[in-house]
């Protein structure tokens, strides 16, 4: 009911005791299954951080949430690379457009590893809507999710 992903995860050849027991054991499908979902909790809410910093106009938090060399292309606009760039990007929309009230709709997630994970979804604001085809958020050294890739697509004007 709340519009989140929820699987069934069959821990199969598997009993109460043993489950803990091998639980700490590296390469357990369990654990491996345990580590990806705690990377989704910990990047989904670093995402709707960032949401809530553009809503609240914080581009210096949003231009945060980039890896110093990433990429961003966004159709039909054009491709930034680098924070400073894509910062200016996201400047230079707001004060334009006065763009905010960004959600995301049907946000779908793919894992690559604990510490790598890409999301799409649809995205709408006061501007306008279209999709986000690739967000590649990665896992830094101290801990922190940021995007290294960002792809969407303006389908819609306001």
């Amino acid at each position: 009911r709340a519009g989140l992903q929820c699987d069934l995860h069959v821990a199969a050849r598997r009993e109460h005791l043993d489950l803990i027991e091998r639980l700490p054991t590296e390469g357990d499908e369990l654990l491996g299954y345990i580590l990806n979902q705690m990377a989704q909790a910990e990047m989904m809410a670093t995402s709707r951080s960032w949401i809530e910093s553009f809503n609240a106009g914080d581009l210096d938090s949003c231009a945060d949430g980039y890896t110093e060399n990433a990429s961003m292309v966004a159709t039909p606009v054009g491709s930034f690379d680098g924070r400073a760039a894509i910062k200016e990007f996201w400047q230079s929309l707001t004060t334009e457009t006065g763009a905010t009230d960004l959600t995301y709709q049907n946000v779908r997630l793919t894992v690559e590893s604990p510490t790598r994970l890409r999301l799409a979804a649809d995205w709408s604001m006061n501007v306008g809507s279209g999709v986000i085809t690739n967000e590649l958020w990665v896992r830094q050294d101290d801990g922190a999710w940021r995007l290294e890739e960002d792809h969407f697509e303006v389908l819609e004007r306001a």
